[in-house]
C-alpha cells in the first residue's frame, strides 16, 4: 500500500513537472513573472519526484562538457567584473534559469508527441503576440511610436514591440518562430493544421514587418534563401514575391530597407562605433572577459563615438562580440560549439525522421539560422526570455534526436520479431 502511494504521488510530480514546462513555455513572451512561476514550480515537482523515489533523475546530453565550460568560463569572469556582487547576482539569477530549463526539459520529455506538444505551445502563444502586435499597430500605440526617428524616417510612425521590450527582441522573436512554424508546415500532412500554420506565419511575418527591424528581415529572408538552395528551390520565388509586395505596399519599409546602404544612418553608425569599442574590450580582456552582464558598467571606458556619460549602453549590439567581451574568447568558443552541436545535430537528423520530427528538425535549425545571422547586427539573447527559448530549444533538438532513435529501433525490433514468429 505504501509503495502504491508512493507511485501514485511520483506520477502526479511527473505531470506536475511535464505541465509546469509547457506552461513556462508557453507564458515564456507573455509574461516573465508566469513563466518564472510555472518553471519554479516544475523544478519544484521535479526535485519533489527526486527526493520520493531517492533516485537521479537528471539526463545528460551529447554536448554538456561544452555547456559546462560556458557555465565554467561565465563563473570565472564574475571575477573581473567592475562590480563583482552585481555580476555574480546576475550569474547565477540568469545562467541558473537557463541551465535548469535546459535539463528540466531534457529529463522530462521523451517522446516525439511531446515535443511537437511544445512546438503547438510555442507557436500559441506567438499567436498571441502576434495579436498584441496587431492591437498597437492599428489602436497607435504611444510607446509604439517611441522607438522611431522621425527625422531619419518621416514616414514611420511607430514600430511595434507587442508583449516584449522593444520591436528588435520582437522581431528576433517572430525569426525564431516563423522558421519553427515554416518548417513544421512544409512537412505536415493534415489539411487543417497546413491552414493554420499557414495562417500563423503570415501572421508572424505581418508583425515581423511592423517591427521595422532590418537586421531581422534580412534574416528571415536569409534563412528563405538557405531553405531554398538546401531543401526546394520553389521557395527561393518567395524571395522574389515578398519583398516587391512590401516595397509597394508601404513607403516606410522602403524607406527602412534603403537606409541599410546609407552611410549616415545613425543606427549604422552608432553599431560601428559600437563594435569598435567592443574589439577594444576584447583585445584588453582576451581570456576571462570584461564580466558576465558587465557591458553596460565598462563601455564608458571604450566610448570611442557617443562621449556622453549619461548614456547607457547595455550591450555590443552584435552577439558574437558582446559574449566574446563579457566572458573571453575562451566562453566565446563554448557558445558557438554549443549552438552549432545543437543546430548540427538537427540538421543532420531531418532527414532520417518521419514527417512531424522532420518539419520539427528543420524548424528549430533555421531558427538557429535566424539566431546567427540576427546576431551580426544586434544581440537579442541578451534578453532573458529569448534566452529561454534558446535553452528550450536546445534541450528539445535532443530530445527529438533521442526519440526519433528510438522510435526507429522499436520498427527495427517489430520487424526482427516478425521475422521470428513466421520462422
Amino acid at each position: 500500500m505504501k509503495q502504491f502511494k508512493t507511485d501514485l504521488l511520483a506520477g502526479w510530480l511527473a505531470k506536475a513537472t511535464r505541465y509546469g514546462i509547457f506552461a513556462a513555455a508557453f507564458f515564456l513572451p507573455l509574461s516573465f513573472d508566469a513563466a518564472s512561476w510555472f518553471l519554479n514550480v516544475a523544478a519544484l515537482a521535479w526535485f519533489g519526484r527526486m527526493g520520493l523515489e531517492r533516485r537521479w533523475l537528471v539526463q545528460t546530453g551529447p554536448f554538456d562538457k561544452w555547456i559546462w565550460l560556458l557555465i565554467g568560463c561565465s563563473f570565472i569572469s564574475v571575477g573581473f567584473s567592475p562590480d563583482r556582487d552585481f555580476s555574480f547576482y546576475n550569474y547565477y539569477h540568469l545562467m541558473g534559469r537557463y541551465v535548469l530549463f535546459y535539463y528540466l526539459t531534457l529529463s522530462n520529455f521523451t517522446r516525439v508527441e511531446e515535443v511537437r506538444r511544445m512546438a503547438f505551445v510555442l507557436l500559441s502563444s506567438s499567436a498571441l503576440v502576434c495579436l498584441y502586435g496587431f492591437y498597437q499597430y492599428l489602436a497607435g500605440s504611444i510607446m509604439a511610436a517611441e522607438w522611431v526617428d522621425r527625422e531619419q524616417f518621416p514616414e514611420l510612425t511607430m514600430r511595434v514591440f507587442s508583449t516584449l521590450e522593444n520591436p528588435n527582441l520582437l522581431a528576433g522573436y517572430l525569426v525564431s518562430l516563423a522558421s519553427l512554424t515554416g518548417g513544421m508546415l512544409w512537412q505536415e500532412t493534415e489539411k487543417r493544421t497546413r491552414l493554420l500554420l499557414a495562417a500563423l506565419g503570415l501572421a508572424q511575418i505581418g508583425c515581423l514587418v511592423l517591427t521595422y527591424s532590418r537586421g531581422s528581415w534580412l534574416s528571415l529572408l536569409a534563412v528563405v534563401a538557405l531553405a531554398g538552395v538546401l531543401i526546394n528551390r520553389r521557395l527561393l520565388w518567395l524571395l522574389a514575391v515578398v519583398p516587391v509586395a512590401l516595397l509597394i505596399g508601404h513607403e516606410a519599409v522602403l524607406e527602412r530597407i534603403m537606409s541599410v546602404m546609407n552611410p549616415t544612418d545613425t543606427s549604422s553608425m552608432l553599431r560601428l562605433a559600437l563594435w569598435e569599442s567592443t574589439v577594444a574590450m576584447i583585445q584588453d580582456h582576451p581570456w576571462f572577459g570584461i564580466g558576465w552582464g558587465s557591458y553596460w558598467m565598462v563601455y564608458p571606458e571604450y566610448d570611442f563615438f557617443i562621449q556622453n556619460p549619461a548614456v547607457k549602453i547595455l550591450h555590443a549590439h552584435n552577439m558574437y562580440l558582446n559574449f566574446a567581451a563579457e566572458i573571453g574568447l575562451p566562453g566565446f568558443v563554448a557558445f558557438m560549439t554549443v549552438l552549432i552541436a545543437h543546430g548540427r545535430m538537427a540538421v543532420r537528423n531531418w532527414r532520417k525522421a518521419g514527417p512531424k520530427a522532420r518539419g520539427m528538425f528543420l524548424g528549430m535549425a533555421a531558427s538557429f539560422v535566424g539566431i546567427l545571422l540576427n546576431g551580426l547586427t544586434d544581440y537579442v539573447l541578451f534578453n532573458i526570455q529569448l534566452s529561454l527559448l534558446y535553452w528550450l530549444t536546445l534541450a528539445l533538438i535532443i530530445v527529438l534526436q533521442r526519440a526519433t532513435m528510438a522510435q526507429a529501433a522499436s520498427g527495427v525490433d517489430r520487424k526482427y520479431q516478425g521475422v521470428s514468429g513466421r520462422n
